[in-house]
C-alpha cells in the first residue's frame, strides 16, 4: 500500500510510451488501485488498451484531480474550468479518452467525457 513518502509507478501504454506518476495520484483508477494492492504494480504496469497522447491526458487529469485530495483543493470553480477545457479536444481523442476511462475505471473522467459526447449529440436527429 501507499506509504509515506511518494512513490512513483510507471506505467507503460501500448506504443511503449512510458509514464512516471506518483501512486496516490494513479490510485484514482480502480484498475491500478487493484494492482497496487495485489502487488503487481513493481514493474511498469502495462496498458496494452491506451495508446501514448492518450494516457498523457488521462495522467494530466488524474493529477488534477487528485491535487485536491493531497491539500491543494482548487476552488469548485477552477476544476469546472479545467474540467471544460480538457474536454475540448478532437472527436477521435475524446472517445479514446471514454475508452481509457472505461479500462481505467475512472469514474470521474468516464463520467465527464460521455457527458461530452451526450451534449455533442444532443438535439441532433436520427
Amino acid at each position: 500500500m501507499s506509504t509515506e513518502n511518494k512513490k512513483l509507478l510507471t506505467m507503460k501504454s501500448k506504443d511503449l510510451e512510458v509514464f512516471e506518476i506518483d501512486e496516490a495520484v494513479a490510485i484514482q483508477s480502480q484498475t491500478i488501485k487493484h494492482m497496487v494492492e495485489d502487488g503487481c504494480a513493481d514493474n511498469a504496469i502495462p496498458l496494452p488498451n491506451v495508446d501514448g497522447p492518450t494516457l498523457a491526458k488521462v495522467i494530466e487529469y488524474l493529477k488534477k484531480h487528485g491535487e485536491d485530495k493531497e491539500g491543494k483543493k482548487d476552488d469548485e470553480d477552477s476544476l469546472k474550468k479545467f474540467d471544460k477545457d480538457f474536454i475540448d479536444v478532437e472527436q477521435d481523442l475524446l472517445f479514446d479518452l471514454i475508452l481509457a476511462a472505461n479500462y481505467l475505471n475512472i469514474a470521474g473522467l468516464l463520467d465527464l467525457t460521455c457527458q461530452a459526447v451526450a451534449d455533442m449529440i444532443k438535439g441532433k436527429t436520427p
